[in-house]
């Protein structure tokens, strides 16, 4: 399995080990560690770790169980049982049949007795402080995940921003390119955007982090144009611009002159001419 080590800090076993899967994905991370002696000895691990928690947490019952046991069942702890000689009687009363001397075996057995149901009293309440222990390590792993989630998604703006500031500071300092500074228009002006065009092999690239548009929805989205001796020609289409799905930098269609670029609003896969009304950044060459 491509990226195992991933997988396994993931959070997806130990969610398997709380029993916090579908029977779907249970099933899947049965069949990976059926064929991945990593993942199996991960499970075994965390297993462990989560037994050794809930004993070092276990909470002792006090030591008054046994005799709210005593008054559940109606005894007194210093009760004993009355044991004479067995006489047989002949009358209508109801013939009472009485033991030996057999004191020791009676108080035998019901300490046995008491204490089979102390214990399992005792281990009801461990299982019920144990399953407390574990919810929360299950809260608790779960928080970690979606800290964890956020800091990679944190990371990966932080790659994308990083790798588009290397590039505008790299085409700044190169003599091949130009950059084209586009400030806002009456429909958005707070906006702007850089174009590079360079002035050898006539190539346009935009740069996602050098770029400040207005929001689109789901069926418009940006299109370039450069103005070619007072008309505009379209240099194609890009999306959102808060998305880091993307590159940091697109390249768009070549032009071999030109007097200025600007972006509009469009619908999806762009128009034939530019909608004037939306246009959002406009700057001359």
């Amino acid at each position: 399995m491509e990226n195992l080590k991933a997988y396994i800090e993931s959070g997806v076993l130990e969610l398997y080990v709380l029993g916090d899967l579908s029977p779907e994905e249970a099933l899947q991370v049965e069949e990976i560690a059926s064929q991945n002696p990593e993942v199996r000895d991960e499970i075994a691990a965390i297993e462990l770790a989560m037994e050794n928690y809930a004993m070092q947490n276990a909470v002792e019952p006090s030591a008054d169980v046994e005799k709210k046991l005593f008054e559940k069942l109606g005894i007194r702890a210093d009760d004993d049982l009355e044991t004479t000689s067995a006489t047989p009687q002949y009358s209508d009363e109801p013939r009472i049949v009485r033991l030996d001397n057999s004191d020791g075996k009676i108080r035998t057995l019901r300490f046995a007795l008491v204490a089979c149901v102390a214990l399992l009293v005792v281990s009801t309440a461990a299982l019920f402080i144990t399953y407390n222990k574990l919810n929360d390590a299950h809260d608790q792993i779960a928080s970690l995940n979606l800290d964890k989630q956020k800091f990679a998604g944190v990371v990966s703006q932080l790659e994308f921003e990083n790798k588009g500031l290397d590039n505008m500071v790299a085409m700044a300092d190169s003599k091949e390119w130009a950059t084209i500074r586009m400030a806002g228009q009456p429909f958005s002006p707070n906006s702007k955007m850089n174009v590079y065009w360079n002035k050898k092999d006539k190539s346009v690239l935009i740069n996602y982090v050098a770029m400040d548009l207005p929001k689109t929805d789901a069926q418009h989205e940006y299109q370039l144009w450069a103005m070619v001796n007072g008309k505009p020609v379209s240099l194609g289409v890009f999306g959102k611009t808060d998305s880091t799905t993307n590159e940091a930098l697109q390249k768009m269609q070549t032009i071999q002159e030109a007097q200025a670029f600007a972006v509009t609003i469009e619908p999806m896969g762009g128009s034939v001419n530019p909608t004037m009304e939306k246009l959002s950044v406009m700057g001359g060459v």
